[in-house]
């Protein structure tokens, strides 16, 4: 049995993590991930085989699509797309096929998907088993009376189930959905998608820094680094205000979109005890090991920092309402504080860092985080195969 799961990452890279966290939970299910964004350097798991198209990204006014290859022409390379899809689903035959947002979101890609789920799904007749799968928050629309019948209309006809990634005690889809009633497939809550940090992950990293218990260890970053410059910028500029007797340590993670010259002047600017780097495959080890992080307040990220349990200060992302109605209610949770664009003045961010961390450790934050466990065990039962066992 062969599952594809499609996710399409043109901005940022939480999609993409958050995908890989529900590929692995499926193993050993055979899972073809179909990606078709910008490179990322990220580990497959052993039951994933990436079947990658010609890439596209968000133009810089994040509002249409382009060839990731300067000069490329989108109506040829949207045909390659179309034909390269469905070569793989000729070949494959998926037994289900899990679809990323869409047709919550990504209405640009509809020119390859459509073709795709058109009589694929059970509802519709077809062989396989179509899935829908969604984060937590919608980003806002401006049609929205069009948008919500045009999302109603294409789940009632192509899809069997609705699986959204959120406890539904912190967020609810109808809170930015609101024709929810209105869906003919199951709606149903995962609980959020996040993997942990390995066992021992605190003392064995800051053994390797040498870090004695009064050394304090900060970790800044901003997901996928398209948009976090400003925050990291202040971070820096905030860390050489505070002065004491503990010995501060700050490693930055600008993700892997950062334009190159802005990383470069963050390098510039860091000092003895500032490292900076575009991504690590151990981050939750490094968010386990730290006593403050200091983020973007994008879905991967805030259930990573739940994860480990570490204090947290979180800039939400002021372009649209996603990020911080989810702050705001992890920060009504007690799980971490948010910062408003005030709060980058350095001097201000240095007082609130040394708030944070003269605070003691938060206690863990009842909240659902076994989502990719749960849509795996969900869509094995439906297919009609074993289930693996909780927390396999």
């Amino acid at each position: 049995m062969t599952i594809a799961v499609y996710c399409q990452h043109v901005l940022g890279v939480g999609h993409l993590f958050r995908s890989l966290e529900i590929c692995r939970a499926l193993a050993p299910r055979p899972v073809v991930l179909i990606t078709g964004g910008p490179p990322v350097e990220a580990a497959l798991p052993e039951n994933v085989r990436e079947f990658r198209l010609p890439a596209l990204v968000m133009d810089e006014r994040f509002s249409e699509l382009r060839p990731a290859a300067p000069g490329g022409d989108l109506e040829a390379l949207r045909r390659e797309r179309r034909r390269l899809l469905s070569s793989l689903f000729a070949a494959a035959a998926p037994e289900a096929f899990v679809v990323e947002l869409y047709p919550f979101g990504r209405k640009a890609f509809g020119f390859e998907l459509d073709p795709l789920l058109a009589g694929y799904g059970r509802r519709a007749g077809g062989p396989g088993f179509a899935v829908c799968s969604v984060r937590d928050v919608l980003v806002e629309k401006r049609a929205v009376r069009d948008y919500e019948e045009r999302v109603v209309a294409r789940l009632n006809r192509d899809f069997d189930a609705v699986l959204v990634h959120a406890d539904p005690r912190v967020v609810r889809l109808e809170e930015t959905f609101g024709r929810l009633a209105d869906l003919v497939p199951p709606v149903l809550y995962t609980g959020f998608v996040t993997s942990r940090p390995p066992a021992g992950a605190r003392d064995r990293l800051r053994c390797a820094l040498r870090l004695g218990e009064d050394d304090r260890l900060v970790v800044a970053s901003a997901g996928g680094g398209s948009v976090g410059f400003p925050l990291l910028a202040a971070v820096l500029e905030a860390v050489r205000c505070l002065e004491g007797s503990r010995r501060l340590f700050l490693q930055v993670f600008t993700g892997p979109f950062l334009p190159p010259e802005d990383f470069q002047r963050l390098q510039a600017a860091a000092g003895p005890r500032v490292r900076v780097e575009r991504f690590s495959r151990e981050f939750l080890s490094w968010l386990a090991a730290a006593d403050l992080s200091i983020s973007m307040g994008g879905y991967n990220t805030t259930m990573n920092l739940l994860a480990a349990g570490v204090p947290a200060l979180v800039w939400p992302f002021p372009q649209n309402r996603e990020q911080r109605l989810r702050c705001r209610r992890l920060e009504a949770l007690g799980a971490l504080a948010v910062l408003e664009d005030a709060d980058l003045d350095p001097s201000r961010l240095a007082r609130a860092m040394a708030a944070q961390l003269e605070r003691p450790r938060p206690p863990p934050v009842e909240v659902d985080l076994n989502g990719a466990q749960a849509t795996a065990r969900w869509i094995a039962e439906h297919l009609g195969v074993p289930t693996p066992p909780a927390g396999a």
